[in-house]
């Protein structure tokens, strides 16, 4: 096994497949995180967002407070990663016409 993939890091992940709601999600990675840990990893995902979008580095540091070095490591991840982003990103883009995310078909 790489760094990455590890039996500690598959329990991690089979915690979070357990969790069933928005509230289940902030009581446990509230538990599990610091308050800026959580941050950092929101403000990846949300520079991911702004990247797919099209939007500069320069906007999107303004807007989100993130490094240009930050941005960079998302882009590459965008770029060149294992494809989780983009994925998740293409999830959060199926919404029904209030707004609210709709499951991916299987």
């Amino acid at each position: 096994m790489d760094k990455f993939h590890s039996e500690t890091t598959e329990n991690l992940f089979k915690a979070i497949l357990l969790l069933k709601d928005i509230d289940e999600c902030y009581s446990f990675f509230e538990d599990i995180f610091t308050v800026r840990e959580l941050q950092d990893i929101s403000q990846r995902l949300q520079v991911a967002q702004m990247l797919k979008e099209g939007r500069s580095y320069q906007i999107i540091s303004k807007e989100t407070g993130a490094s240009t070095a930050t941005i960079s490591r998302v882009n590459r991840c965008l770029l060149y990663g294992s494809g989780g982003y983009n994925k998740i990103l293409e999830r959060l883009d199926v919404k029904d016409r209030d707004g609210n995310i709709l499951p991916e078909e299987k």
